[in-house]
């Protein structure tokens, strides 16, 4: 019981921390697989199979022989070492499968959104963040990772509300959402006094220890307070992932949104179309001066998707091979492109099949159908459990969100939005395991 509880609160310090340091989150993962392998040597819970172990065992050995094939082997395969980080779905399915539990990974994440949600909108007012060339990323070392991460939260949080508990928190249960906001506050004064790293490291090793405390805790007060924070979520989120300047989040973030909305009752997207049309009225600069695709941006992923499409031609079978494409551009670059290189596609399906050629394509798009077919089909038995179903529902949402992203960026090459993607990912199958008995 010592390791299973174990197990439980270092998922949460994952989730806690997949938004602020992918550092800590790798730390939490490999602890977790440790004390994992622990109950499993201890006879205490055992490893089921799924539906996606297949289309997951062939995209990985595809990937490996993708690399083994590629122009410089030892590079490639150095870069394959991602695929460890498919690990956080068995974790997550395993450790989740009562829908407690559930609840309180998922408040984890939503306090770890939170920070980074205002940690970018600390950076825009009081770091000056707020050009094109220099956009708030956060925590997170890129304002990719970053707007991929927020979009997730966002959209998580949206089907809390949605369709959870309804429960309204009263406002002395803000008190963790508060202690949230006035640490990265902390943080970014610290940061702009010239301070260094060392009170961004603390406030994650705080957050990280704060996420298995709270997840362990059986107090009401705690309960009470993770109610708060999707009401909380929401909005830093959105105003972060606004100032991002992101539009492929975006995409995905209206779309993510639109499909826990029609979950929830398809009247609602008006509600949703409405908040676009304020937006649109209300014409703020981070929004107008990114409506457009004659940008050198978007420009330059066209001919990048051109130069892909070539690449898969010239090598359909294996592909150029993980971590390759910076070295094989040029030689694909077509003359109009404005920029010299590119370290990816800019494309999910693009970039996988261009690496790892048609048959790794295949595999992938054969774990995303039963990811997607397995969320839709729990996501619907949810309206009828709500609100214990909230979970699968922002899986659901949170999956089409992120692909949608990944259709103008090759988001999943994020390790933050690829555990998230993970995570999210296990939410139905863990709900299939508590109904199954497991």
């Amino acid at each position: 019981m010592r390791l299973e509880r174990a197990q439980l609160g270092l998922l949460a310090a994952l989730a806690a921390t997949i938004p602020v340091s992918i550092f800590a989150a790798e730390i939490a993962l490999a602890l977790g697989v440790l004390v994992f392998a622990a109950r499993l040597v201890r006879r205490e819970t055992r490893l089921e199979p799924t539906p996606l172990d297949p289309p997951l065992l062939a995209f990985a050995v595809w990937t490996l022989l993708a690399a083994s094939f590629a122009a410089d082997p030892r590079a490639s395969h150095a870069d394959a070492k991602e695929l460890v980080l498919f690990a956080v779905f068995y974790l997550a399915a395993n450790v989740i499968s009562r829908a407690p539990d559930r609840e309180r990974v998922l408040a984890a994440l939503l306090m770890g959104g939170i920070a980074l949600g205002a940690s970018m909108v600390a950076d825009r007012l009081l770091l000056g963040h707020d050009t094109l060339n220099r956009r708030p990323s956060g925590f997170l070392g890129h304002w990719m990772s970053s707007s991929g991460v927020v979009m997730g939260v966002l959209v998580t949080a949206a089907a809390r509300l949605a369709l959870g508990p309804a429960r309204r928190p009263r406002p002395r249960d803000a008190w963790l959402a508060g202690v949230l906001l006035a640490g990265v506050g902390a943080v970014a004064l610290l940061d702009r006094a010239g301070a260094g790293v060392l009170p961004t490291r603390l406030f994650v090793a705080v957050l990280a220890t704060g996420a298995i405390a709270l997840t362990l805790s059986g107090r009401a007060t705690v309960r009470a307070a993770e109610d708060m924070l999707p009401w909380v979520a929401l909005p830093v989120t959105a105003w972060a992932l606004v100032i991002s300047q992101t539009r492929n989040a975006w995409v995905g973030a209206v779309v993510g949104l639109a499909v826990v909305a029609v979950m929830r009752a398809p009247r609602l997207l008006w509600a949703l179309a409405g908040t676009l049309a304020v937006l649109l009225l209300v014409r703020p600069t981070a929004v107008t001066s990114r409506l457009t695709i004659t940008d050198q941006s978007s420009v330059d992923r066209y001919y990048q998707w051109q130069a892909g499409l070539d690449m898969i031609m010239d090598k359909p079978v294996f592909g150029q091979g993980p971590g390759m494409i910076l070295t094989a551009y040029p030689g694909y670059r077509w003359p109009e492109a404005p920029n010299p290189d590119t370290p990816h596609l800019h494309n999910n399906a693009l970039q996988i099949a261009a690496t790892r050629g048609l048959p790794g394509l295949a595999f992938f798009a054969w774990w995303i159908v039963v990811a997607l077919a397995t969320a839709l089909a729990e996501a619907r038995r949810a309206r009828a459990e709500a609100p214990a179903g909230w979970p699968a529902v922002a899986a659901l949402g949170g999956l089409v969100a992120i692909l949608m992203a990944g259709m103008f960026e090759y988001n999943l090459g994020d390790s933050e939005v690829l555990m998230l993607a993970l995570l999210l990912t296990s939410l139905p199958f863990a709900r299939r395991r508590e109904r199954a008995g497991v």
